[in-house]
């Protein structure tokens, strides 16, 4: 077994187990029972030699701009659940580390708004699914 194979299978095991335990806190705090995630949750290796260099910036702004695809909301910052406001500076968050994101996604504050504002073609969308 390739040592690449044993850093995913260890990635998607610990994917699993904090999953599981999200699910069951949630489940024990609202009493109920079941799911709350898709069965088949995907996973892709951003770093991967078949991907793209630059999908985890790609990655990065897709998730944002989900709640506004799905006409949730009608601009990213109106969606309180999101790191957007964080990395946009609009609210003063302490889980995101905008120092790290511009070290791996090579983010920038002044380019940050703009940048997620383009709305991503169906090509570059299809990378990701």
């Amino acid at each position: 077994m390739k040592a690449g194979n044993i850093e995913v299978q260890r990635l998607t095991s610990a994917v699993r187990v904090m999953s599981s335990s999200y699910t069951n806190f949630i489940n024990k705090r609202d009493e109920r029972s079941g799911s709350l995630f898709r069965q088949r949750t995907k996973y892709k290796l951003l770093t991967s030699k078949e991907q793209p260099p630059n999908l985890g910036f790609i990655c990065f702004h897709y998730i944002h701009q989900n709640p506004l695809k799905a006409k949730i909301v009608k601009a990213m910052e109106d969606w309180e659940f999101s790191s957007f406001r964080d990395y946009a500076g609009l609210r003063n968050g302490s889980l995101c580390n905008f120092k790290q994101a511009e070290s791996i996604l090579g983010l920038t504050k002044e380019g940050f708004i703009e940048e997620s504002q383009l709305i991503m073609r169906d090509d570059v969308q299809k990378l990701i699914h």
